[in-house]
């Protein structure tokens, strides 16, 4: 299990790296995120295209993703000046279609490695002519804006509802990696990773964000210190993955209803709020 954790100051990236950290990711997003996220605690970008310089300088032998705007008529430019700062893979988020990926593949010209983030119906729906048609090499799900598009309630709910089922298969199907939303720490989380791991290995998901939560948004090394031993969170984490890798289908089965049922919970709550406000 690949863990990916967004970074900014250079001690906590050298720290994490070597604890546990498989992708540091710089988020250089910022078109539209405000609007489509309004409300809601997600980390909000404001990260430049120098820092990518200062952490690869700072973090020389780790990977590092960058996390470009939505296609635009400046994504060859963003894309160019990541992997000019020393850009492992490139992230494009909100695509929408094939020729979006095919595009942002084209600007790479494997340069880099392409990871398009699915996070609209559109570009989930087409994810199986993707992995047909595209030579992709690793592609991530993400469930913050997914569930906007698709007008739900709840950031989990399109694991609960039975709409990754198609896409994850074909990815499967087409040997592609992929990675699917974030995680917090074990025990933690309105649903915790001791459910949700093992959605990701029934549906094949093999990578996740350590999110906002896991590591409380620490912003110098010595807070995430002070707040969490970060290498025995990370490895409580793992320790549930091993499990789930090691289960029979059976268990795999009774976990997603657990699962399903939980996030259906979540969801009547928070649905009964917005009728009562």
């Amino acid at each position: 299990m690949q863990f990916l954790m967004i970074v900014n100051d250079t001690e906590i990236a050298r720290f994490v790296a070597k604890h546990g950290v498989d992708r540091l990711f710089v988020d250089l997003e910022w078109m539209g995120k405000d609007d489509r996220q309004k409300g809601l605690d997600t980390w909000k970008s404001r990260q430049l295209p120098a820092d990518v310089s200062r952490l690869r300088e700072a973090v020389p032998d780790a990977h590092l993703l960058v996390r470009v705007n939505p296609p635009h008529e400046g994504t060859a430019a963003e894309v160019d000046d990541a992997v000019a700062r020393g850009a492992d893979s490139v992230m494009l988020p909100m695509i929408q279609t094939v020729d979006d990926v095919a595009r942002f593949l084209d600007c790479l010209a494997g340069r880099a490695e392409a990871v398009p983030l699915i996070e609209t119906k559109a570009s989930l729906d087409a994810l199986p002519r993707m992995v047909e048609s595209l030579p992709l090499t690793r592609v991530h799900i993400g469930l913050n804006d997914l569930h906007l598009d698709m007008k739900l309630s709840f950031m989990f709910q399109p694991i609960a509802d039975g709409s990754l089922e198609v896409a994850c298969a074909a990815m499967r199907a087409a040997s592609v990696p992929f990675g699917i939303g974030g995680v917090a720490r074990a025990r933690e989380g309105i649903v915790s990773p001791e459910f949700l791991l093992g959605e990701h290995v029934r549906l094949g998901s093999d990578a996740a964000i350590l999110s906002r939560t896991f590591h409380r948004g620490a912003q110098t090394l010595q807070e995430l210190q002070e707040i969490m031993d970060f290498e025995a969170e990370v490895s409580a984490l793992r320790a549930i993955h091993e499990r789930f890798i090691e289960a029979d289908a059976a268990t795999l089965e009774e976990n997603r209803a657990l699962t399903r049922d939980r996030i259906n919970d979540v969801v009547r709550l928070i649905e009964a709020k917005k009728e009562g406000s």
